[in-house]
């Protein structure tokens, strides 16, 4: 465990919350001014401006190369990841804020970490690097694969702890049990994939402290467990929003959105960047101490566009289909199969509706017919989906 007297990376993790959003104001808009954007008065005001997608920067990208017309500064890097889409990297300390999260895992200074992201084309391992070198540790460039020759560099190296997705760590190990290898492992920071209960579990009973954070190759890191592991911390370095998805329109408190993310790194703004992934904001603050917002992490896609009666029913046309109504709450696209034929239903939260008025409603916005069924306000499932493709494809 963390010495009591270096239990925090630095004092922004403990500061108060209007502390924290008058500096962050500052520097969203400074970012605005950087993407010739106008200055907003609060970071209520955020919520206003348009979402990014990933597939709207991969457009620009391939019409302005290689970043989509962006400003990036202190340009140290190109990276490609799947699409093809094209990430800036810096040298800069700790330009992705990948240190926060190693120093929560308890990684510093005599540690050697075995880094298993890639360093080919894409950003994964640069930015795992780049933390381990901001809390002082070295570094192993283990990648990925040749796991009888990551054993034996571990053991001969000393390597103390572990960064890579949580499944290899355990290719490693029982590579290492099946060599008579003992490694020294201690820590794990992972990422990339997710943790199962199971998988934590049977690496502390190797004695090996294994903690995960969230990051994606544009953003750097977004959030990070802490040793209290109840949910995920917001980096001190983006503003983090759960909308609904397809618009950008901020949830309630603890109902499951997409993640929109708006990094403070004057060297690549991305404002509103929608990850496509799907979390839900958690109430109060951690027990460890951080003072910083908490999501629950990684909980599906929010990319539910799917194929219905040969016709594409996406995420954008259920939220403009609550839109026109103003007693209806939220609703729930369910694809399903009735014989050989597609069947779509509309669950729609409303009291007092007329289902046949909806029902046209439905098929002007989406362009299929489908049944409609009224239910009561608050009883759709609180997990994100507006699309729920329900059929068997095996």
């Amino acid at each position: 465990m963390l010495d009591e007297n270096r239990k925090h990376y630095d004092a922004l993790e403990t500061r108060s919350a209007d502390a924290r959003a008058a500096d962050q104001l500052a520097q969203l808009n400074a970012q605005l001014a950087s993407n010739g954007m106008a200055a907003v008065a609060s970071l209520d005001e955020l919520a206003g401006l348009p979402v990014l997608r990933k597939s709207e920067l991969v457009a620009r990208q391939a019409e302005h190369p290689p970043f989509g017309g962006l400003p990036v500064r202190n340009l140290a890097h190109v990276f490609q990841s799947p699409g093809p889409i094209y990430e800036p990297g810096g040298v800069s300390h700790d330009w992705w804020r990948m240190g926060r999260f190693l120093h929560a895992v308890g990684i510093g200074a005599g540690d050697v970490v075995q880094n298993c992201f890639g360093y080919h084309l894409t950003p994964a391992g640069m930015i795992f690097e780049s933390g381990a070198r901001a809390v002082g540790a070295a570094v192993l460039p283990a990648g990925v694969g040749q796991t009888e020759l990551q054993v034996r560099a571990a053991k001969d190296v000393g390597c103390t702890a572990y960064a890579g997705t949580p499944d290899y760590l355990k290719v490693i190990l029982d590579k290492a049990d099946e060599m008579g290898v003992e490694l020294a492992f201690a820590r794990a920071a992972v990422g990339g994939g997710a943790l199962f209960p199971s998988l934590r579990t049977e690496y502390a009973d190797r004695g090996i402290a294994c903690l995960q954070c969230y990051a994606t190759a544009d953003l750097g890191n977004i959030a990070y467990e802490s040793e209290a592991m109840e949910g995920m911390i917001v980096d001190e370095g983006v503003i983090v929003e759960i909308v609904r998805p397809g618009t950008g329109d901020p949830v309630a408190e603890g109902e499951v959105g997409e993640v929109v993310v708006t990094t403070l790194n004057p060297d690549y703004p991305l404002i509103r960047f929608a990850t496509g992934d799907l979390s839900a904001v958690l109430p109060g603050q951690s027990p460890c101490g951080r003072t910083n917002l908490r999501i629950k992490g990684w909980m599906g896609r929010a990319d539910q566009t799917t194929k219905i009666k040969g016709m594409f029913v996406r995420p954008e046309q259920v939220a403009e289909f609550v839109g026109r109504h103003a007693g209806v709450g939220r609703a729930r696209v369910i694809a399903t199969r009735e014989g050989e034929m597609d069947v779509m239903t509309v669950r729609v939260e409303a009291e007092g509706a007329d289902a046949d008025a909806l029902a046209e409603s439905v098929a002007a916005v989406m362009k299929l017919k489908g049944r409609v069924e009224i239910v009561a306000p608050g009883s759709l499932p609180n997990d994100g989906l507006v699309i729920d493709d329900q059929r068997k494809y095996e």
